[in-house]
């Protein structure tokens, strides 16, 4: 298997925005809107704020690629970014690395996924990132602009391109950017990032292989057990990957839900219990043929029906969004894997 650096400056002389953009364009690195030109100065700039990361990278598939910071920082201008979103997206770029993640069927796959960035800790409030009130959509700049920075690293460092390397049937918007905050402020538990063993004062990205978020719309329960109902009903579905029951998948409960779940004595591995069990889908809703195919891939009928994850603890659950009786169900791809990175030099 070879191994290949790719790091190279570019003159394209004095080129307008538009000028600039049709360039990118036909060279196949644009995501479909407007990129800013990554002159030498800027990405200079950029990686002057990961200097001291020395950590090697390893290759990045499909095309074995390694990356370089000042790669990584190329993409990050033209995404948007501010310089201090780096470390963060740098993070992020490790953390799609790690085998769990399984890049290499990720960015291959017929399947809509996209990486999803969740963002915990202090670079929440330092970058602003979005954690309340439409943090799934448009308005945040470090929201939109570091979610797009990962992308256009897939594509133009690892050769994730569109119609080509990313089989992707439909696709989906996350492909554009799918980054969100944590809200600890407005959660009654431990952080994300905390229960999974860091620091409450580390910054932490944890990233997934996912669709975009489904709304889950509960106005009238006033229990936390018919919160429950609503969500595990939601998730409940037969034409998700993860019927195949492998995987993690992301409930990002909204501040109202979750307020409601703690005053009535809900503990997180409750909650995961909870919807462990009334999420599982009968037999007889599944295609024949879909149950088969579960089954060939690990996934076998418990007293007739499908469980969709393979324990409780990989419902990950987390508090984002502002004021609503609303949560989301995030479903992952079938074969992928959470995986979490202290974010440094922030």
């Amino acid at each position: 298997m070879r191994e290949y650096t790719e790091c190279e400056v570019i003159e394209v002389g004095d080129l307008d925005p538009d000028d600039w953009n049709d360039y990118a364009i036909e060279r196949g690195w644009s995501d479909g809107l407007p990129l800013v030109m990554p002159s030498e100065d800027a990405v200079d700039r950029f990686a002057a704020i990961c200097r001291g990361d020395n950590e090697p990278f390893p290759s990045m598939p499909p095309r074995l690629v390694v990356p370089t910071i000042r790669a990584i920082a190329a993409n990050a201008v033209m995404a948007g970014c501010r310089a201090e979103y780096l470390p963060l997206i740098v993070a992020a770029v490790r953390a799609v690395l790690q085998p769990e993640y399984n890049l290499s069927g990720t960015v291959a796959t017929t399947h809509s996924c996209a990486p999803t960035i969740i963002v915990s800790g202090p670079a929440r409030k330092t970058l602003e990132v979005n954690c309340g009130s439409n943090c799934f959509g448009q308005g945040a700049r470090a929201n939109a602009t570091i979610g797009r920075a990962l992308q256009l690293t897939l594509r133009n460092i690892g050769g994730a391109t569109p119609g080509e390397m990313d089989r992707a049937t439909q696709g989906s918007p996350a492909k554009f950017t799918f980054c969100f905050g944590e809200n600890e402020e407005e959660s009654p538990w431990e952080p994300f990032h905390v229960r999974r063993g860091f620091a409450a004062a580390d910054s932490v990205v944890t990233v997934l292989a996912c669709e975009p978020p489904h709304n889950i719309n509960d106005h009238a329960s006033t229990s936390g057990a018919g919160v429950l109902t609503t969500i595990a009903g939601t998730i409940s579905q037969t034409g998700v990957n993860i019927v195949r029951g492998s995987c993690p998948y992301v409930i990002a409960l909204g501040p109202e839900h979750a307020w409601t779940l703690h005053r009535d004595g809900w503990t997180i591995p409750n909650i995961q219990q909870k919807l462990y069990e009334d999420s599982k889908v009968h037999y007889s809703r599944v295609a024949p043929e879909q149950v088969q195919y579960a089954a060939d891939r690990g996934n076998r009928l418990v007293k007739d029906h499908l469980y969709l994850t393979e324990s409780p603890e990989k419902i990950l659950v987390l508090v984002a969004g502002g004021a609503g009786k609303h949560s989301a169900y995030i479903p992952t791809f079938s074969s992928t894997e959470e995986c979490s990175v202290r974010v440094t030099g922030i």
